[in-house]
């Protein structure tokens, strides 16, 4: 009822006959995304709390009958008739296979009579809270907790646990329906002791062989590129190279590829093909990536590495290094070929549509020229203008607005708004209410005055920048007053106009729903 409104007031909310629940905790408070609640039905809320709380008993006993059977199993005969050990039951879903047509019968029997004999739902109490049963469930009559608190702290965390469970056997009978068996629970099955690997779905291992090859070498080569990147930048090598162009003249980067003689790239490809088919020859019935005549750090010195723990942990990182090479490299080429210099400052990067605007009004620390839509890519300047002869419009509409929610809680006029009324200033209420309050021909006053306003006295003239009009003196007043002489002093206003033109939308956009609601 007020645009100042405390969210206390919104009485109306459906929330509030629910809010003081069991399970409404911080940070979330009352969580109901879909709307369920939405209506206020009791009835409904307990119905769906009973249901909640059952299947968080459920998920809690089958969480844990996830875990301990990994950890520990009867000893004996499950069905001695079957010969059936606990110990020759699989975990999880394989378990289900293992039991006989009358383990079934019992299982539906037994819960049956839980269900409907011994823990049975009464209306007269809160969900979940059976006559039968005592604390933790257990059927021995203790209970009802005399702290009231205690109880409400602990009713809590049962719903917590609950919910949580619910969340994890879900995620553990996935997770065992697509790994197979709850032993590679943790771990991603033939391919999870491979270097720098997650295994691939379909686990085809002459495919994974292959891309393993693919990204070593991709890696290497992406670590050479890089460096060659980086060493001209701080170091060239003295003399002439074969064509008798000093190294010095050579540039950095993508430019040096048009120094590079016809001669030069024949070597080039000769060189990759001797080192590809000669030094470094694939061999499958070797790692990915290790060649017989590669040593370490790949120098054909025939020295090798012993295994253990310390190789793997080089190999490891030789994949890690590659794949940020791999993202290094692109990132040198796309910054060289955009500003000039793989180093290159991005003001050089003069094709950038954005150049266009950077400059204009309103394009401000730290965040710069935003146009996270991309509305000015194509760099149409016909378009900016409209769109910044509105953004200054609603902007400056939006500023008188949100005065006109403020001032009203401060101060009203004397007298009568409207004598043939009888309406006082006094009596018209704030924000939307107002609305109501407004006759017709006040309706139509409000009309014709925006009209005049619009195309009469602040006439867009495509001559002039984007809401400058020629009546509108300093702050819009139509004194005749400017422009400013001070040429940084205005593009300061004016740079000020539009930030706050910017955050008054935003505001009254807020005060409008809050007042709404």
């Amino acid at each position: 009822g007020s645009a100042w409104g405390d969210w206390a007031l919104y009485t109306d909310s459906p929330l509030r006959a629910f809010e003081s629940e069991l399970g409404v905790q911080a940070p979330v408070g009352f969580w109901d995304p879909m709307g369920f609640t939405k209506d206020g039905d009791v009835d409904a809320f307990k119905r769906r709390r009973e249901s909640e709380i059952k299947h968080g008993r459920v998920a809690m006993f089958a969480t844990m009958g996830y875990i301990v059977p990994e950890y520990f199993k009867f000893p004996g005969y499950l069905s001695p008739s079957l010969g059936l050990k606990f110990a020759d039951v699989p975990n999880g879903l394989a378990a289900i296979s293992k039991v006989p047509g009358l383990g079934w019968a019992q299982w539906f029997i037994f819960c049956g009579l839980v269900d409907f004999g011994l823990y049975r739902a009464d209306p007269d109490r809160a969900p979940g809270d059976y006559a039968n049963g005592g604390i933790l469930g257990v059927p021995n009559a203790s209970g009802p907790m005399s702290d009231e608190e205690g109880r409400k702290k602990k009713l809590n965390s049962e719903l917590a646990n609950g919910r949580l469970a619910m969340v994890a056997i879900m995620g553990m009978l996935f997770q065992n329906g697509t790994l197979g068996g709850t032993s590679s629970m943790w771990g991603l099955g033939a391919f999870e002791q491979e270097l720098g690997a997650q295994a691939p779905k379909d686990g085809d291992a002459l495919a994974f062989r292959r891309r393993r090859e693919t990204e070593l070498k991709n890696g290497r080569v992406a670590m050479l590129a890089a460096m060659g990147y980086i060493t001209p930048e701080f170091f060239k090598l003295p003399g002439n190279c074969a064509t008798g162009v000093p190294f010095a003249d050579i540039p950095n980067g993508l430019a040096a590829i048009s120094k590079v003689p016809g001669a030069g790239w024949c070597q080039i490809i000769l060189f990759i093909g001797l080192v590809e088919k000669g030094l470094y020859v694939y061999d499958p019935s070797r790692a990915p990536g290790d060649f017989e005549n590669a040593g370490v750090l790949g120098a054909p010195n025939g020295s090798t590495m012993v295994e253990g723990p310390d190789k793997t942990k080089k190999l490891n990182s030789e994949l890690a290094n590659g794949r940020l090479a791999m993202m290094a490299i692109i990132g040198m080429m796309v910054q060289d070929g955009l500003t000039g210099s793989a180093w290159g400052d991005w003001a050089l990067y003069t094709d950038s549509p954005l150049r266009a605007f950077e400059s204009e009004l309103g394009v401000q620390a730290p965040v710069g020229f935003w146009d996270p839509m991309g509305f000015t890519k194509d760099g149409d300047v016909d378009a900016f203008k409209r769109r910044r002869e509105s953004e200054i419009k609603h902007g400056r509409v939006a500023m008188f607005a949100t005065m006109g929610y403020i001032v009203p809680e401060y101060f009203k006029f004397p007298g009568y708004l409207s004598p043939s009324l009888g309406l006082k200033f006094a009596d018209v209420p704030n924000g939307l209410a107002a609305i109501s309050k407004v006759p017709g021909l006040g309706w139509a006053q409000w009309f014709i005055f925006c009209g005049l306003v619009d195309f009469g006295l602040y006439r867009a003239d495509p001559d002039r920048a984007p809401g400058d009009y020629a009546n509108g003196g300093i702050l819009g007043v139509p004194n005749a007053s400017g422009p400013m002489s001070d040429e940084e002093g205005r593009k300061k206003k004016l740079n000020s106009e539009l930030a706050n033109g910017r955050l008054a939308m935003v505001a009254i956009m807020g005060m409008l729903f809050q007042n709404g609601t």
